[in-house]
């Protein structure tokens, strides 16, 4: 955009200083017209004045007022002059300082000094022009007096608006010295804070330590006692079952009735006797780590057989339904056999306890998982079910579903605590869901190795398998050739 392109409004003749005075009045009521802020009003006046002066004298000086409409409206000031000395650079510098934009240009004939200062928006192009002509056509010349008196207003109302923007600037800066004292207070509060937090999650941190060492401590105390205890009970209560089997046995001298069931309640309770110190020796072995999976090629068709032939002579099992799979021609899996049958002759034996007419079933298959093949062991019964608010607790040692049911159902409460604990040993896990009077579904997920083709897998018997697991009846727990005590 050019100087041509602005709108002419007003050309004025500069060969006095009286038109000097007369240019920065003209200048100053042109920018008050378009609504310019007095701080904008009087740069653009000094501007003028100043180049005014610095081109005095000059050949054929003239002014040319203008309004520049398309793009963002702006008033252009062109100073012209025939060819000659060009504009001081203090002058030019001064007023650069002064305006929105200063160009000087020059040819063989005429120099151009442009002025440009844009107009403030909130009025229309035409309500500008005819403003700008009238305080053009209204401005008069002017003497030196009133130039002088005009400098002094303009120098008064400066001096005004410093002092304003001075008192602004003293409670802009009192504000935020309160702001950052209240920071600086609100910083120091939160450091303390912070402080105090910290020293507390230090010492509840050491707390913590100290208890969990306490807390370890105590399960390992813990351990050690059910384990000594276990093992010193064994031998007097296997002597007392042992002695009671002997007098049972048909002899030369016979027991009469009353004998013979004060006997059978002897040996009853000694293998219940034993039963509970080998639950407690079993939980302890387990917790230490003393229990040692021995992984080798297991025949389950032959392991369920021997496990259903073992339960199914169970009193219990004469009211039942037991249901096993047929699992010949199933192919050989790799576990631990002795692990593996523990876990189902709790699952199993458990459901027989606690269903009273009905069924027990046992399921075995193969599923696939993102993370490859799983053996699946699901144990259902029609029992009497466990709450929903029990079904967590049951895994807790010791802990018994309190009721009725327990009559006639002697048990430590460690069966499905041990049960899972071997069943995480494995490398699976184990779940159970119940409804109260319908009956309890237990699913055992263990990792499914396919055995290599070669001889024949090891047998283990169910009797030996069994031996120590929990619940399980004296009778029931030879030797599996795997130390017992710790």
């Amino acid at each position: 955009m050019t100087t041509h392109d602005a709108r002419h409004l007003l050309t004025v003749p500069i060969d006095t200083v009286q038109d000097v005075f007369s240019l920065r009045r003209s200048g100053q009521e042109a920018a008050e017209a378009l609504r310019m802020e007095r701080r904008d009003q009087v740069r653009l006046a000094t501007a003028l004045s100043e180049l005014g002066r610095d081109r005095l004298g000059a050949t054929d000086l003239t002014a040319t007022f203008g309004l520049r409409e398309e793009g963002e409206p702006t008033l252009v000031v062109t100073f012209q002059w025939a060819s000659g000395t060009a504009p001081a650079p203090e002058a030019l510098e001064l007023a650069t300082r002064l305006v929105h934009r200063v160009r000087h240009t020059s040819d063989a004939s005429r120099n151009r000094l442009v002025l440009e200062q844009p107009v403030p928006e909130g009025a229309t192009l035409a309500s500008h022009r005819r403003g700008l002509r009238e305080a053009l056509r209204r401005s008069a010349p002017a003497t030196m007096a009133d130039e002088l008196r005009s400098q002094t207003r303009d120098l008064i109302a400066t001096l005004e608006e410093t002092r304003a923007q001075r008192e602004e600037l003293r409670r802009l800066n009192e504000e935020l010295e309160e702001t950052n004292r209240g920071v600086m207070a609100l910083y120091t509060e939160l450091s303390q804070e912070l402080e105090t937090t910290n020293s507390g999650v230090v010492a509840l941190h050491t707390e913590l330590e100290d208890k969990s060492r306490r807390l370890r401590e105590a399960s390992a105390a813990k351990t050690r006692f059910w384990t000594n205890v276990s093992h010193e009970l064994r031998t007097p209560v296997n002597s007392v079952v042992g002695l009671t089997r002997l007098l049972l046995e048909p002899g030369p001298a016979g027991l009469d009735e009353e004998q013979h069931r004060q006997l059978t309640m002897i040996s009853s309770s000694g293998q219940t006797l034993l039963a509970l110190v080998n639950d407690l020796l079993d939980v302890a072995k387990a917790e230490s780590g003393q229990l040692e999976v021995r992984r080798d090629t297991v025949d389950l068709h032959a392991l369920v057989g021997e496990l259903g032939g073992a339960l199914t002579g169970t009193p219990r099992a004469s009211h039942v339904v037991m249901k096993l799979p047929d699992l010949r021609g199933f192919p050989p899996v790799v576990t631990d056999e002795v692990l593996l049958t523990r876990i189902l002759r709790n699952l199993l034996s458990n459901s027989l306890k606690f269903t009273e007419k009905g069924e027990v079933g046992l399921t075995v298959g193969e599923v696939q998982e993102p993370d490859g093949p799983w053996l699946a062991f699901t144990v259902t019964d029609t029992g009497i079910g466990i709450p929903e608010a029990e079904q967590q607790r049951v895994f807790e040692e010791f802990y018994q579903v309190r009721g009725r049911h327990q009559r006639g159902r002697p048990g430590s409460g460690l069966g499905l605590p041990y049960a899972r604990t071997l069943a995480e040993l494995l490398g699976g896990s184990l779940v159970l869901t119940s409804v109260q009077g319908q009956g309890t579904r237990v699913d055992l997920r263990l990792p499914h190795t396919a055995a290599d083709p070669g001889p024949e897998p090891r047998r283990t018997t169910l009797l030996a398998a069994a031996r120590q697991a929990p619940g399980t009846p004296a009778a029931h727990r030879p030797d599996d050739g795997r130390e017992h005590s710790p």
